[in-house]
């Protein structure tokens, strides 16, 4: 039945329609109607072709799965429905009305026009469904979409001259130099002035003479900041696509023009060319203004922490770089790793160090002073980035985390071993390992070894599932949420202990039994699903209950920053209106249920 008045000044009252103006909100109304359901009568049920958004005006809705475990418990302000209409396909969930229910239907087409015509409404929708993020968004896009694909190219033997004419003809600042069989070089317009008009190159020799071999390339899966990112911290101007051996194409700095990622590759920049740790602070000082500004155009939180992060690889290699200069060579190969969120790439605004040293089994005891040496330089230098030193001391400055590789993998082999609470602990930790600067080769083995090894042991497994479900959601009595009780942050929600490291908890476990190798959060719970380690309607509720937990806590970060405050993870639902405060508690419901599976080795995993 068309909408009473009483039902259209509701809607008018519920986020995000209270957005819109006075004529889109009639015209919305205009288009949806009413439907009372009885106790126990179902809305759709698995396999249902979903046609509307329910918004529930009074009543109560239950949502289950297929194996009709709840998923949530909905009362009035909240909508339900959204899911199947935007990412199409049959229903994999159940809706029954609990007591006498009346909804608000929104047909699918009006739902779609409102996320199409209006930003604030698409955003709300973005919170819990980052796959209608804007696909010309550079920080998202893959590079394979942005690159110029069968880029102009000449063959090594080819002379200098020839290879000039043809940048001159195609009016291009790069050409690339193909053998029969792979890509072997660039040269640039820089190389030509650099080499040829200054240096005295006679153009009659072959170009391969001026090219630069084996330049920095990046495989097509990649993703515009990440080229971006290289241009700024390695100087560069052109970046070839390669995939085996073979040239894809070609992303130049005027590909990249978008300014929202151009922000935080200008700190990567400014970082690289930093001079000491003084310098790296003063542009590290900007990161809460660009989380701010990222949070603020409704970039997703997985990309907002993974451009924090990079500034975060780009301050550690530059310091790196830094120490050696001051130091000298080092005197064995060496490789600095990341751990906790820097490992994962889900730094925020809050970020401590986390960090470790591997080094070639050639190293002796007379070359252990240069690396804590090396060591302390750079943890200093982070520290006064802005990157605090650990408080559990995880840091390369500690001897104990500063170690050869066969001592690295006594320890793996130790904690799975023996899987005592410290060993849980530290397995945890070792398990978001990152490469950031050195010989990579020196942890290749080492993580494919150590997941092999621990996938196997039943009893580790065992241990690390239990030692995961120690940090519990946020869930009071009577669909209430629960705050911290006392102390300085009395009636507020820690969205780091409580929110996100659950769910990351979590997806290092999926990681572990799957025996993968990537080590950020959403990644992980997205290659598990792929690998059939968690199944698909499991892994869509975390994904989508993992993603509103970390943009809530994004959107908490940088509310504070524009109020000129320091960020932090606490948060007061008194802050959150009706609506955002229900779904929030039915995402921690969602985490729960996902905990429990776990613990009980059913349900949603295997």
């Amino acid at each position: 039945m068309p909408l009473e008045t009483e039902h259209a000044q509701f809607l008018a009252s519920v986020h995000p329609y209270d957005a819109l103006c006075v004529d889109d909100l009639e015209a919305l109304v205009g288009q949806c109607t009413t439907e009372a359901f009885g106790d126990g009568a179902p809305v759709f049920r698995v396999g249902d072709d979903i046609q509307y958004l329910y918004v529930i005006v009074s009543g109560e809705v239950e949502v289950t799965d297929e194996t009709d475990v709840q998923l949530s418990l909905l009362g009035p302000r909240n909508s339900f429905g959204e899911r199947a209409l935007l990412r199409g396909g049959p229903s994999q969930r159940t809706a029954v009305a609990v007591d006498q229910t009346t909804l608000i239907l929104v047909p699918a087409q009006v739902l779609h026009e409102l996320i199409r015509e209006h930003p604030k409404v698409a955003r709300f929708f973005d919170r819990r469904h980052p796959a209608l993020v804007d696909a010309k968004d550079l920080t998202v896009l893959p590079v394979n979409q942005l690159m110029t694909r069968d880029p102009v190219t000449c063959l090594p033997s080819d002379t200098i001259r020839t290879a000039a004419e043809q940048m001159a003809q195609h009016h291009i600042s790069s050409i690339c130099v193909t053998g029969p069989e792979c890509f072997q070089g660039i040269v640039t317009v820089r190389d030509m002035n650099a080499k040829v008009v200054a240096g005295g190159a006679d153009p009659g020799q072959s170009v391969s003479t001026i090219m630069t071999p084996d330049p920095l390339a990046l495989p097509p899966s990649a993703l515009g900041m990440d080229v971006l990112h290289m241009m700024m911290e390695r100087r560069i101007g052109h970046v070839p696509i390669v995939e085996d051996g073979q040239l894809l194409g070609i992303v130049t700095q005027t590909d990249l023009t978008r300014f929202q990622a151009l922000s935080s590759a200008d700190l990567v920049r400014r970082v690289a060319e930093a001079d000491d740790a003084l310098a790296m602070a003063r542009v590290t000082a900007e990161i809460p203004a660009l989380l701010a500004q990222l949070v603020g155009m409704g970039t997703r939180h997985d990309v907002v922490t993974r451009l924090i992060t990079d500034i975060a690889d780009t301050a550690t290699r530059r310091l790196l770089s830094l120490a050696e200069a001051e130091l000298g060579a080092s005197p064995v190969p060496y490789l600095w790793l990341a751990c906790g969120s820097q490992g994962r790439r889900e730094q925020t605004g809050v970020s401590d160090q986390d960090n470790c040293l591997i080094l070639s089994d050639d190293a002796t005891d007379a070359d252990l002073p240069y690396f804590a040496k090396l060591a302390q330089f750079v943890s200093d230098g982070l520290n006064t980035c802005g990157y605090i030193y650990c408080p559990g001391d995880m840091m390369a400055t500690n001897p104990r985390w500063c170690q050869p590789l066969s001592v690295w993998r006594a320890y793996f082999n130790g904690w799975i071993a023996k899987p005592n609470p410290e060993a849980q602990m530290l397995a945890s930790v070792m398990f978001d390992l990152r490469p950031i600067g050195g010989d990579e080769s020196l942890f290749a083995d080492l993580q494919a070894e150590t997941l092999e090894r621990a996938s196997r042991n039943s009893i580790f497994v065992a241990h690390l599932v239990v030692n995961s479900l120690k940090h519990h959601p946020p869930l009071g009595m009577l669909r209430g949420l629960a705050t911290i009780r006392s102390g300085e942050h009395r009636n507020q929600l820690d969205l780091k202990h409580n929110g996100v490291v659950p769910v990351v908890d979590l997806g290092r476990v999926y990681a572990l039994q799957g025996q993968l190798t990537t080590v950020n959060t959403r990644a992980r719970l997205e290659a598990a699903v792929a690998a059939g380690g968690l199944s698909a309607t499991g892994g869509a509720d975390l994904l989508d209950a993992y993603d509103l937990i970390a943009t809530t806590r994004l959107e908490h970060q940088a509310a504070q920053v524009k109020a000129g405050q320091g960020p932090d993870n606490y948060l007061s639902p008194a802050t959150l209106s009706d609506f955002e405060r229900s779904h929030l508690r039915d995402a921690f419901v969602v985490v729960k249920t996902m905990q429990s599976a776990a613990g009980s080795g059913k349900g949603t995993l295997g």
